[in-house]
C-alpha cells in the first residue's frame, strides 16, 4: 500500500468514527496569505484552546505542532486531524508541510463553511477566529473531504490549466474592451461584424491600423482591400470586408481621436500576445500530458483532444481514489438533484447539480457535441436518446449533457483499466 492509499484509508475511517469521539483533537485553521488563525477543540464540540495566530513560515508551523502536542498530552487525546478551508493557493504550503510530517489533513468546502456559519449561531458574523471554529465544527461532524496531495506531474498539469483559464479570461476582457468601449462609440457597424472565438483576425487588422469610418469611406474599396491583403483570405472574409467598407459610408460613429487609435493598437497587441502565450502553453500541456500513460488512452475517446484529455486527467488524478461512478459525476457537477418537497415532490424533475468543476463540465459538453456528429457509434446512441422526444424543447442540450456524463465515466474507466476506447460502450 502506498503512502497516499494509506492516507485515503485513514480518512475513510475518520469519516465514520470522528463524530462524538473523545480521543480526537480537531484543529480548524482559517487560512490567509500571510497569517493563519487556528482553533483547537474536541470532536464532541468541546473547546480546548480558542485561538492561535501563526505566520506562514516554518518556525510558526512548528509552533502549531507544539501546541497540538501539548494539548494532546494535557487532555489524553490519541490522534489529531487538521481541517483547512481552501483559499486560493494559500493553504498549500501549510497542508503540504503537515502531510510531509505524517499529520492527517482534511479540507472543508467553501459552501459548507458558509452554510454552517449560520447554523452555529444565527447572528454569527464572519471573522477569522470564528471561521476557524466553524471549520473545526464541520470536521468534527465528519463533513470534510480528503486532502489529495497530488504528485508533482499532476500539480504541474493543474497549474498550467489554471494559467490557461486566466489567459482565456484576459483575452475575453480585451475583446470586450474593444467592442464595448471603442467600436460601440466610434464604429458601431464594425462591432456587428466581429465574429465569435478567435476568427477575428480581419477585424483586429483593421483596428490595429486606423478604424476611423470617415477615413475608410474616403478610399476606394480596392485600395481598402489591398491594405488588408485580402488575396490570402477566405471568401467569407472578403464579403465581410466589403460589408465593413459599405457600412463606413454611412456610419453613425463619433469622431475618432488619436488616443482611441493608439488604444486600439495596444489592445490588439495585447490580444495577439495573449493568444501566442496561450498557444505555447497548450503545446506545453501536450508535452506534460504525454508523460501520463492514461493521457494516451483518453485521446482515443471521440471528442477528446489534448485539452479535454488534460483537463480530465488533472481533475481525476488517481482514478483508483474513486470507488463509484457517482463520485466521478459529482466531481464535474453532472450528478442529478431535485427539490422534492410538498405537493410537487413526485413530479420534480432532476437536473444536474452544477456544484463541481465548471471548466471540466463545459469541456465535456463540447466533447459530447463533437462526438455526437463525428463518431458513428456515438451518433447512433445519441439518436436513440432523442427517439420519440425530438419535439421537446431543449432536448438536444439535455441529451448532450447526458452524453457528456457518460463520456466522463468512460474516461474514468479507461484510466483505471489502462485500456483504449471501445465503441461497444455505446451499443447498449
Amino acid at each position: 500500500m502506498t503512502e497516499k492509499e494509506d492516507r485515503l484509508q485513514q480518512f475513510r475511517e475518520l469519516r465514520t468514527t470522528i463524530r462524538g469521539s473523545e480521543t480526537i483533537l480537531v484543529v480548524g485553521v482559517d487560512i490567509a496569505k500571510n497569517r493563519h488563525h487556528a482553533f483547537f477543540g474536541g470532536a464532541n464540540g468541546k473547546t480546548l484552546w480558542k485561538k492561535l495566530i501563526f505566520d506562514n513560515n516554518i518556525q510558526d508551523f512548528k509552533k502549531l505542532q507544539d501546541m497540538v502536542n501539548n494539548l494532546m498530552a494535557r487532555h489524553g487525546l490519541q490522534r489529531c486531524v487538521y481541517g483547512v478551508e481552501p483559499t486560493a493557493s494559500y493553504h498549500k504550503p501549510l497542508a503540504e508541510y503537515l502531510i510531509r510530517n505524517k499529520e492527517q489533513v482534511v479540507y472543508v468546502s467553501n459552501v459548507a463553511v458558509k452554510h454552517n456559519r449560520a447554523l452555529l449561531d444565527g447572528r454569527w458574523d464572519k471573522n477569522d477566529t470564528k471561521d476557524a471554529a466553524n471549520i473545526a465544527d464541520l470536521v468534527g461532524q465528519g463533513r470534510c473531504q480528503f486532502y489529495d496531495l497530488a504528485e508533482n506531474d499532476v500539480r504541474e498539469l493543474r497549474s498550467l490549466l489554471a494559467y490557461r483559464a486566466k489567459l482565456k479570461k484576459q483575452e475575453h476582457a480585451l475583446r470586450m474592451r474593444i467592442r464595448n468601449n471603442l467600436l460601440a462609440q466610434y464604429f458601431p457597424e464594425l462591432d456587428k461584424q466581429m465574429p465569435q472565438g478567435g476568427q477575428d483576425g480581419l477585424i483586429l487588422d483593421i483596428i490595429a491600423q486606423d478604424f476611423s469610418p470617415a477615413q475608410i469611406a474616403d478610399i476606394p474599396y480596392e485600395t481598402f482591400r489591398h491594405q488588408h491583403n485580402l488575396s490570402k483570405r477566405h471568401i467569407v472574409q472578403e464579403q465581410r470586408l466589403r460589408t465593413i467598407w459599405e457600412a463606413s459610408q454611412e456610419s453613425v460613429g463619433c469622431n475618432l481621436p488619436a488616443s482611441a487609435v493608439w488604444e486600439g493598437k495596444m489592445l490588439v497587441n495585447q490580444i495577439r500576445l495573449t493568444r501566442q502565450i496561450k498557444h505555447e502553453l497548450e503545446g506545453q500541456l501536450k508535452e506534460v500530458g504525454k508523460t501520463f500513460p492514461a493521457y494516451h488512452y483518453l485521446l482515443t475517446i471521440p471528442g477528446f483532444g489534448p485539452i479535454v484529455s488534460s483537463m480530465t486527467l488533472a481533475a481525476i488524478g488517481d482514478a483508483h481514489h474513486f470507488t463509484s461512478r457517482k463520485q466521478v459525476l459529482r466531481l464535474a457537477g453532472l450528478d442529478l438533484s431535485a427539490s422534492r418537497s410538498g405537493k410537487t415532490s413526485n413530479s420534480a424533475i432532476p437536473v444536474i447539480s452544477k456544484q463541481g468543476k465548471v471548466a471540466l463540465r463545459y469541456a465535456l459538453y463540447q466533447a459530447a457535441t463533437i462526438a455526437s456528429y463525428k463518431d458513428a457509434a456515438i451518433s447512433n446512441y445519441f439518436t436513440r436518446l432523442l427517439k420519440g422526444r425530438e419535439l421537446e424543447r431543449g432536448i438536444k442540450m439535455k441529451m448532450r449533457i447526458k452524453l457528456a456524463a457518460k463520456l466522463l465515466v468512460i474516461a474514468w474507466t479507461l484510466m483505471k483499466r489502462n485500456e483504449v476506447f471501445d465503441s461497444g460502450y455505446f451499443k447498449t
